[in-house]
């Protein structure tokens, strides 16, 4: 069974940083994917940020671009999002989600950090 535990969400004001991580454990594995999605309050949950191991590659969702960014230790099966800048539509409940194949077919989701940003 795979765990996904989340931390770094709070409360910041309009302009400041957080920094979310999410530490993947339970198995003996390298996740191929690891992602953050967000959910704001009445609206879908959606993309922020993903990087894949065997490219290293990462993708930001447009609103983020130039503001967040995404990185992983495979050592330690974690992954960060560096969010500076931050404005009030940042506010959300922020997910991660890692897929332990390019099939996308053997995915996990943790539970969520509040992210609140104030003005």
């Amino acid at each position: 069974q795979v765990q996904l535990e989340e931390s770094g969400g709070g409360l910041v004001q309009a302009g400041g940083s957080l920094r979310l991580s999410c530490a993947a454990s339970g198995r003996s594995f390298s996740p191929y994917a690891m992602a953050w999605y967000r959910q704001a309050p009445g609206k879908m949950r959606e993309f922020v940020a993903g990087i894949v191991r065997a490219a290293n590659s990462t993708r930001l969702a447009d609103s983020v671009k130039g503001r967040f960014t995404i990185a992983r230790v495979d050592a330690e099966n974690t992954a960060y999002l560096h969010m500076n800048n931050l404005k009030l539509e940042d506010t959300a409940i922020y997910y991660c989600r890692i897929s332990l194949n390019p099939q996308d077919d053997d995915a996990y989701w943790g539970q969520g950090t509040q992210v609140t940003v104030s003005s």
